[in-house]
């Protein structure tokens, strides 16, 4: 018969390990928004406090300039409810959140605001109005959503895509989110990324398909249909970022082990995968949208305030990233 358990060896199977609390990484690249000028940011329908209060520490940081884009009689009731003053702060009234949405969107067409940023709407509200054929934000490229993590066991930030746009994609939809992830990697002044595709195994194999659009992938960087970073695949996920299972395994390469972009096979695995990092290894995730026209900060109720911090401070650098191939992005900072 197994011994009982006692209460405290309970507790000890069931804990979660604690978050970091230094945000070393986040915070450098927070800092960086320090040299470039605030960026105009339209901010769909802020009608709740942790959207508010995440576009108003990003003004505060000088990160952004908002333009406050909803009910206003709500959100001046929600900046009521948190103590926060919206003293010099642009509204645009709207009557609910769809108009909302429509009303940002048109900020940016109209260039009076050079980033988006998701209030308390859904998700899909905000980017049904930036694909709108009409009257959206499209360009050539697909959109794709890129998780920028804080991992405070891997040594530096880890990029997951896509993980919540695109649920299935096609080998050319795939070829998008790799390069936006790559554009933004080398906006943000990391370097030339180590892109690594995943699958279950690191052969290919016809069984399982995400192996050959990896392998498709990969040639693709080769001809120069992607540009930019290194990549290599398929890769289980401990041989792209562990280098010893990668040596075990014999794989060798610039990328195997020490991969900072992880390019998952579909929506629903990068999505566990990121909330796994998130809620089993103290992870902290920020989140942009890109291929659109500007970027757009995604950010989720249950995101903390560094996690928003961050998302405006990444989606600010790559707009400015724009704004140096010829768009103006934000005013002087003073």
């Amino acid at each position: 018969m197994a011994a009982k358990r006692t209460d405290d060896e309970a507790v000890s199977l069931t804990t979660i390990p604690p978050r970091s609390t230094s945000h070393e990484k986040f915070e450098r690249l927070i800092g960086s928004t320090r040299d470039i000028p605030p960026v105009r940011t339209a901010v769909a329908h802020p009608c709740e406090a942790t959207s508010l209060e995440g576009a108003l520490q990003a003004a505060a940081d000088k990160i952004i300039v908002p333009i406050l884009v909803g009910p206003e009689h709500r959100i001046r009731a929600v900046a009521d409810e948190i103590g926060a003053s919206l003293d010099g702060i642009e509204i645009v009234d709207t009557p609910h959140s769809h108009a909302s949405a429509a009303a940002a969107v048109e900020l940016v067409r109209e260039g009076k605001a050079f980033m988006l940023m998701k209030g308390s709407l859904h998700s899909d509200e905000i980017l049904a109005a930036v694909v709108d054929h009409a009257t959206g934000l499209r360009t050539e490229r697909r959109i794709s959503h890129v998780f920028i993590m804080d991992v405070p066991l891997y040594s530096e930030p880890l990029f997951i895509t896509d993980a919540a746009v695109n649920i299935f994609p096609d080998l050319t939809t795939k070829r998008d989110i790799v390069q936006n992830a790559i554009d933004l990697h080398l906006a943000l002044g990391l370097g030339t990324p180590r892109v690594a595709i995943l699958s279950a195994v690191e052969t290919v194999t016809p069984k399982i398909p995400s192996t050959i659009e990896a392998a498709a992938l990969c040639k693709m960087a080769d001809r120069g249909q992607i540009e930019g970073g290194l990549l290599d695949g398929p890769l289980a996920l401990d041989n792209a970022i562990d280098p010893k299972a990668a040596e075990i395994k014999g794989i060798r390469s610039e990328v195997a082990g020490r991969a900072q972009i992880l390019v998952v096979p579909d929506l629903e695995a990068g999505n566990m995968l990121a909330k796994n990092l998130t809620f089993l290894a103290g992870a902290d995730a920020a989140g942009v949208v890109l291929g659109a026209r500007v970027p757009i900060v995604l950010t989720s109720r249950a995101d903390n305030l560094i996690a928003r911090r961050a998302s405006c401070a990444i989606a600010a650098l790559y707009a400015q990233s724009l704004a140096r191939g010829g768009e103006r992005t934000g005013e002087v900072r003073s």
